[in-house]
């Protein structure tokens, strides 16, 4: 069996997602194939609009073969540390013979080439990239012009400016550094820019469109943008806006449920933020992922003038950091997130379980082989999380307390019952 492995936000899924599943199944000969998936969080450091099985089944539904949960502190992470943690999960469970990402460039052997030299660090790249941090720019910023310069190719420069190739960068790298053996394969991305925010005339709209789109759907909705609301708008026009952008399944999907799980934006835990920031120090938010010393510090400075999350976030910025790392640093406040933790899990092989968010009902050939080969024992229920080592434990217990978060802040906002995370069974479809 040829089995082929992504690495997903699905955020939420749409016609692109679609097209890269039955691409990649194309191109690499799969006999099936197996996605790893953010959990209700995502990498560029807010929550994911829908809760991850949601997102899960929308996979499933759409010709994913297995969903598995990418542990929340490498979901959350820079690229580095995002990739790192999805391809040693593929690379992990002993099935997976190709890695087929999506790309604005489309060129397997220009982004081979820039991953080679980021893994070599040579001297003249290493002096350019001092350089340009010196001058004030942001350290994606002053990569990109370093390696474009010590490549003399402008054409680099550009290439590390979108969001994809970047990740495709990073995943070449991981692969080469941890000597897996799975081949990496890359997809043109088709339609819309990554960050689009309007819908597209054809059939791929970018995932920003359509949660710009979301935002406007319901009567009173915190919305990422400002914090503000919206007058009501029929959800069934929303739905139509959408049928040429998602797959029918996904639409149903999203029908049923509308204000009951979604949407949820980064507003909707600012509550919960200020209280985390409101007993911290400087010197204790240094235990916390991406948070720099000068980051700390304008974090306590300035918490005096916090109103809502989307808005501190904006506050702290600078020209030096990007919207993102903010976004990454205050949620992994907000879940506990520490350097100490993600260093020590690294050090122990980056996983410890394999987390099934859901499988197709005729795949239980695939859920055996990797229950034979794979390194990773396979958590489709948490009483098998027992004989896990205590470091594996304490990633279950993060994992865990942060959907909990998540599903009490749906909870609170939709009126729904809450559903705790140790009863929730594996999606079968």
């Amino acid at each position: 069996m040829k089995i082929t492995g992504l690495i997903t936000e699905y955020n939420p899924f749409h016609n692109g997602h679609l097209y890269h599943i039955q691409e990649s199944r194309r191109v690499t000969g799969a006999d099936a194939v197996i996605v790893i998936m953010s959990g209700d969080y995502v990498q560029r450091g807010v929550p994911a609009i829908m809760p991850k099985r949601l997102r899960a089944e929308m996979a499933l539904k759409c010709g994913a073969d297995a969903v598995f949960e990418l542990p929340v502190c490498y979901a959350t992470g820079s690229a580095e540390y995002f990739a790192a943690g999805a391809v040693s999960f593929l690379d992990r469970l002993g099935v997976v013979d190709a890695l087929c990402f999506g790309s604005e460039c489309g060129s397997l052997e220009a982004l081979t080439d820039i991953a080679d030299l980021l893994l070599q660090e040579p001297a003249g790249y290493r002096a350019l990239l001092k350089d340009h941090l010196r001058q004030g720019l942001s350290y994606p910023a002053a990569r990109a012009q370093a390696v474009s310069g010590y490549l003399q190719s402008p054409d680099a420069a550009k290439l590390l400016s979108d969001p994809n190739n970047i990740l495709g960068v990073e995943y070449l790298k991981a692969l080469r550094k941890q000597k897996s053996s799975i081949r990496p394969y890359t997809i043109l991305r088709t339609g819309s820019h990554y960050h689009d925010t309007a819908l597209s005339d054809g059939r791929f709209s970018s995932a920003s469109a359509i949660r710009s789109l979301l935002a406007y759907s319901g009567l009173a909705l915190r919305t990422e943008e400002n914090g503000g609301t919206f007058e009501d708008r029929n959800f069934s026009g929303v739905l139509n806006e959408l049928e040429d952008q998602m797959p029918p399944s996904c639409l149903e999907l999203l029908k049923d449920s509308h204000r009951v799980s979604f949407p949820v934006y980064q507003n909707d835990f600012s509550l919960i933020l200020k209280y985390k920031l409101l007993n911290k120090r400087p010197d204790s938010l240094l235990r916390y992922m991406d948070v720099s010393e000068p980051l700390a510090n304008r974090i306590c400075a300035r918490l005096d003038n916090f109103f809502n999350y989307k808005q501190f976030c904006d506050l702290i910025r600078t020209k030096e950091t990007t919207q993102t790392r903010i976004n990454r640093a205050l949620l992994h406040i907000m879940l506990g997130v520490k350097k100490e933790d993600v260093e020590t899990y690294i050090k122990s092989g980056f996983h410890f379980y394999a987390r099934l968010l859901g499988v197709r009902k005729d795949k239980n050939r695939l859920l055996s082989l990797i229950a034979k080969k794979s390194a990773l024992p396979l958590l489709a229920r948490l009483s098998d999380a027992d004989s896990l080592p205590a470091q594996g434990k304490r990633m279950l217990r993060n994992d865990m307390l942060a959907s909990d978060l998540y599903m009490s802040v749906v909870t609170d906002k939709y009126r729904t019952a809450y559903q705790d995370e140790t009863r929730q069974p594996v999606i079968r479809v």
